[in-house]
């Protein structure tokens, strides 16, 4: 069956400059920032091991050939790993998705490369393919405990989602975990920047962006302290 997790390719968004985390980030992607001892890419493929994921696209900008070289095909690893590069201009979170399609099938899972989640993925997996819908976002009922919360979940839908302007009824916020139907990207050109918000957006103005509560909180090391959190409960 294609709608379970082992027959689903994973895009890992792991382009990004990471201003907030400089000046470690100045010679290291974030993806190769060490948490417990180990870089943070590690960490993130053992949980889709764990998942049952057994590929991954690592869609990279700056510095990823550090990360080509650190990590390979992935078999010391146990999961296949295959690369998908901006070139010389940055494409964006949604333009980096669009130039790997080729590689990624008719249904994938899109991650955040600096998101650390412990969900079950199989259960998310089968809403959305019960759901109808060409695009899924995993939302965690945050009100504003560890972010600003960004959307608005209501019975198995976003009904809104922004991550600039918030409003009181936004209770939850984007988890880090999506899914979607490769004819998504398709709407777009490829080698042209655009950022991942936009087709969220567009799903959402057509009814298409189903919404999955889920019930553990999300970690993350796109900021200092999110990344000293993270270090502490890895080294416990």
């Amino acid at each position: 069956m294609e709608f379970e997790p082992s027959n689903l390719t994973v895009a890992i968004l792991a382009g990004g400059l990471a201003t907030r985390l400089k000046p470690l980030t100045l010679k290291v992607p974030k993806s190769l920032v060490p948490v417990a001892g180990k870089p943070f890419l590690t960490h993130q493929l053992e949980l889709l091991k764990n998942n049952g994921i057994q590929r991954v696209v690592l869609c990279l900008g700056h510095l990823g050939e550090m990360i080509e070289k650190e990590f390979g095909n992935g078999e010391t690893l146990g999961i296949k790993i295959d690369y998908s590069f901006d070139g010389s201009v940055l494409l964006g979170t949604g333009g980096a998705i669009r130039k790997a399609l080729p590689k990624l099938g008719n249904n994938f899972f899109v991650l955040y490369g600096d998101s650390y989640l412990t969900a079950s993925f199989a259960p998310i997996v089968d809403f959305f393919k019960h759901s109808g819908k060409k695009g899924l976002m995993t939302v965690y009922r945050n009100v504003d405990c560890y972010d600003n919360s960004n959307a608005v979940f209501c019975n198995g839908n976003i009904v809104t989602y922004d991550k600039v302007k918030h409003t009181p009824e936004m209770q939850h916020i984007d988890y880090g975990l999506n899914l979607f139907r490769s004819s998504v990207f398709e709407q777009w050109p490829p080698g042209v920047p655009f950022d991942l918000s936009e087709v969220t957006q567009k799903l959402i103005a057509q009814d298409d962006l189903a919404g999955f509560e889920v019930q553990e909180r999300f970690y993350e090391i796109g900021s200092p302290n999110g990344l000293a959190e993270l270090n502490l409960i890895k080294n416990k």
